[in-house]
């Protein structure tokens, strides 16, 4: 099996693989889609998806052995990018599964997004939104500031270290909706869903 120029798509039956490995596919890509911990430990760079739930993600990441898979390929340098749910799982722990450990890949939470009365800013937080750059990661290359995103969640990461914070949106408040350091990225919007601009960040990853 090709391993440089292949990317390996991690399944544990929370996410969005098709519309994901087709996006890569268009662009000329090419994905490995599977959850066989030898051969996704092979590649030099993992996608981790996910809609559903923090706690179930994390059992299904386990069940599937899964979860060390994925913290040494942070560990020895391998390019990470977590997508949605995804990114949420890379941090420590959630308000939406309190007694659960998530992969710890960075120190921080994941809580709830606020709400507000007499404000109609519903949750979950569903539709096109803009992001707003702290830092410009190399994911991003060619995306204009402000470029819209289609998200679907109802939790946002808080990191320990606000340096890893990339881009910010406001629901009704400014909260973190992707962070980059080194070789590891993750976005809390759906690239595959959201037409040129998501386009365009899957095409970076794949060529970086």
């Amino acid at each position: 099996m090709p391993q440089n120029g292949t990317i390996g798509l991690v399944d544990y039956g929370m996410g969005n693989l098709r519309s994901v490995s087709k996006a890569i596919e268009h662009l000329g890509g090419s994905v490995y889609v599977g959850s066989d911990p030898k051969k996704l430990s092979r590649f030099q760079k993992l996608i981790l998806p996910g809609v559903g739930a923090f706690g179930d993600a994390m059992k299904e990441l386990k069940k599937r052995s899964l979860i060390s898979v994925l913290q040494k390929a942070a560990q020895n340098g391998k390019m990470l990018f977590g997508i949605c749910l995804g990114l949420q799982l890379f941090f420590e722990r959630s308000q939406e599964s309190p007694s659960v450990k998530g992969l710890g890949i960075w120190k921080g939470t994941v809580v709830r997004l606020p709400k507000r009365s007499g404000i109609d800013f519903k949750i979950p937080h569903m539709g096109w939104n803009q992001v707003q750059f702290r830092r410009r990661p190399p994911i991003f290359n060619g995306v204009e500031d402000g470029a819209h995103f289609y998200f679907v969640h109802s939790y946002y990461v808080v990191p320990k270290d606000g340096s890893v914070i990339a881009t910010e949106t406001e629901y009704p408040r400014a909260f973190c909706s992707s962070i980059w350091r080194d070789r590891l990225f993750a976005v809390q919007f759906h690239p595959e869903k959201s037409q040129a601009a998501g386009l365009r960040l899957l095409k970076n990853f794949a060529e970086l």
